[in-house]
């Protein structure tokens, strides 16, 4: 986008969520640099958000835009959603926020990252991503084919949404027509499609299952509404591609293209990830390298050099002949029994010691204890409110601890495996309590693990 510093230039900007994980930092530098008029504002203290507050801090000090930031953190205040040109609204903000009914009630536009960048660049074409699970493998696997096939496309391909540290916003500075951003959406991003009454060209939609389940007030009809605009708006020479369970929950006829992925195109590929799940999300990503014509044996090279992503049942090292799986990114029950059937599958039935616990999000348990008492060895409970609530009202008929810390349960978990067996952390539950975020508890765990000889 040529002109994308006179889209922003001078325009009195609230961005609502500043965070820690890098996105807010991202667009907040961008909209800075544009010379956006802006105010800054988390619920999170200065304290809590030292390196984020400093980070933006110093990179306004060596741009050329005389217009201050102004922070307002530990509270948001209606009077920052009044007289605004623009709200850009952070993931997560809650469904019946007054401050964003203040914006919508003064008509001001309220935005969202990756939708924003969308209406911008209507000339890029984007593939998005959705699904309760699956939706990072399935990114990470398409942008990986397509990015390796710049060439072969004769166009960049760009990556965003909700991957860790990523803004979209700033690659308005980067793209050019027909080049294609490929990204994560999460069902909160996918509210700002919703908004704006937009889906991708191409859309993704892996899997959908009980989650977030706190946020949307036990309602699986407004989740599924939320992740629906992931194909909801697409045209008629756009493609929605699905893996087959979901194509029996899309009750609205779609004006999209309809691809059920098919896992027979997989099965002779070398892929080192396991579960037949995995196997179901590299086969969406291949009907989307199919779109553009890439030839199989390139797509096949690609895949078999894929070493997973952190924190989705990501082996990690043996120790004693020990093996130790991350799956910290499983924060719903059904994701965590998905990893214990892809290492039983692997003949580790019995031989699993899993490390779980964490934050409640008011998600059915009665599966996951039949599944953890069917096919694992020992469970380590790691605290929180979820873990409390399973200890009061489910029965583990499995030797189970709890423990005072993410250190602790390692080190039990180790004490109690012997050669064989598997260690497989995979929490079933959010992390918020002794954590910030996942990915805070993602790099304590991988720390540790590193440490252990």
């Amino acid at each position: 986008m040529q002109n994308y510093k006179q889209h922003f230039k001078g325009k009195k900007i609230t961005v609502m969520g500043l965070g820690l994980l890098g996105r807010g930092i991202g667009y907040t530098k961008f909209l800075a640099e544009c010379g956006a008029d802006l105010i800054v504002t988390d619920l999170k203290t200065k304290e809590q958000l030292k390196a984020s507050v400093e980070a933006i801090t110093n990179y306004e000090l060596r741009i050329k835009n005389k217009k201050k930031i102004k922070f307002v953190l530990g509270e948001h205040r209606l009077e920052d959603f009044k007289d605004r040109d623009m709200i850009i609204k952070a993931a997560g903000v809650p469904l019946d926020s007054i401050y964003i009914k203040e914006a919508e009630k003064n008509n001001i536009p309220v935005e969202m990252d990756v939708s924003l960048f969308a209406k911008c660049v209507p000339e890029v074409m984007l593939i998005g991503v959705t699904g309760t699970r699956g939706k990072s493998m399935t990114t990470a696997l398409i942008y990986e084919i397509l990015k390796q096939n710049e060439k072969f496309l004769k166009r960049k391909v760009y990556i965003g949404g909700n991957v860790r540290g990523v803004a979209t916003l700033p690659l308005l500075k980067k793209v050019k027509d027909g080049d294609i951003l490929v990204c994560e959406l999460d069902s909160w991003q996918l509210q700002g499609f919703g908004d704006a009454k937009m889906s991708p060209h191409i859309s993704v939609f892996t899997s959908f299952m009980p989650d977030h389940m706190n946020y949307y007030g036990n309602s699986m009809e407004r989740y599924f509404g939320d992740k629906a605009n992931i194909f909801k708006y697409q045209k008629d020479n756009d493609v929605l591609i699905v893996r087959p369970h979901i194509k029996k929950i899309i009750k609205k006829k779609i004006k999209s293209k309809l691809i059920v992925a098919d896992l027979e195109k997989v099965n002779d590929f070398d892929f080192i990830v396991p579960g037949e799940h995995q196997k179901e999300n590299l086969a969406c990503a291949v009907e989307v390298a199919e779109l553009f014509k890439i030839p199989k044996i390139k797509i096949k090279n690609i895949v078999a050099k894929f070493k997973g992503l952190e924190g989705r049942l990501q082996y990690l090292k043996t120790i004693k002949g020990i093996r130790i799986y991350n799956d910290n990114n499983a924060t719903t029950p059904e994701a965590t029994i998905a990893g214990i059937k892809a290492l039983y599958q692997e003949g580790k039935e019995e031989k699993i010691i899993l490390i779980s616990g964490g934050a409640d999000k008011n998600l059915d348990l009665s599966l996951f204890i039949n599944v953890v008492n069917t096919f694992c060895k020992v469970m380590v409970l790691i605290p929180g409110s979820g873990t409390e609530r399973l200890i009061k009202n489910y029965k583990l008929r499995i030797t189970n601890k709890k423990v005072k810390n993410l250190k602790d349960a390692i080190k039990e978990a180790i004490k109690i495996s012997k050669r064989g067996d598997v260690i497989l952390f995979s929490p079933a539950f959010a992390s918020f309590g002794q954590f910030n975020n996942e990915y805070e508890r993602n790099d304590l765990f991988v720390k540790i693990i590193k440490k252990l000889k």
